[in-house]
């Protein structure tokens, strides 16, 4: 039913291919639009909007209120709220 398709990037002209399976897998999801940038555009702008200013995120030491342990956490601790460290996060959701 499907064929593949080649298409033309938006953003660096370059020529990709659309595949049977991924227009299948589109049509499944419901999607009425073809992409317009080829993958590796695709993963750049997911990039860029994940990481706006291309810094590494701001981190703030604290200690957990489980057991203690110096922690740290990528926001600003409230005194509040509990901060617990990655072992015991994770001890407490499983």
């Amino acid at each position: 039913m499907y064929e593949d398709k080649t298409l033309t990037c938006r953003d660096c002209g370059a020529q990709f291919v659309f595949t049977a399976g991924e227009q299948e897998f589109y049509a499944e999801r419901g999607f009425q639009n073809e992409p317009s940038r080829c993958k590796a555009c695709r993963d750049a702008r997911k990039a860029a909007r994940n990481n706006a200013s291309g810094e590494p995120r701001e981190m703030f030491e604290t200690v957990c209120a489980e057991c203690g342990a110096p922690t740290r956490v990528p926001f600003i601790p409230k005194s509040d709220r509990p901060i617990y460290c990655s072992a015991c996060f994770a001890a407490r959701r499983g």
